[in-house]
């Protein structure tokens, strides 16, 4: 592949990316990296605000001004470590529980949320090489 077509391989990546993130908080009412924090923490309970993170692949500062949206929503909790005051633990509330299982309902019957007109295996195919690409 040369450069031109690589060029446009990513700036073709770049406009999917634009155009399903901004259907998908569209049609569920959550940023997708909001999302994936809250079913991180879902999924792992109480945490390091440090682990979201790693976790997330963004800098402290993304992880922070996300946090405190959900906390002015009432989705998250952040308590210091009475151990070590610079470390942060974050963790789930009743109220995001409830709001990602009303999402979760909401869209468990539905063919596809964002329609990306690809087959199923097509879809793990493309999941598993855009992990590859960022490996």
């Amino acid at each position: 592949m040369n450069l031109r077509e690589t060029s446009q391989l990513f700036y073709q990546l770049k406009l999917a990316n634009q155009e399903m993130t901004s259907k998908f908080e569209k049609e569920t009412g959550f940023s997708l990296t909001r999302y994936e924090l809250l079913q991180f923490l879902k999924e792992n309970g109480s945490c390091l605000q440090s682990a979201l993170q790693e976790v997330l692949k963004i800098d402290s500062a993304a992880v922070t001004r996300h946090l405190k949206v959900l906390e002015e929503k009432n989705y998250v909790l952040r308590k210091r470590n009475p151990d070590n005051h610079r470390e942060v633990f974050v963790q789930l509330t009743g109220t995001a529980s409830s709001a990602l299982s009303r999402c979760e309902g909401t869209h468990r019957d539905a063919p596809s949320l964002i329609q990306l007109n690809l087959s199923e295996e097509e879809a793990k195919m493309l999941l598993g090489l855009l992990k590859k690409i960022q490996q």
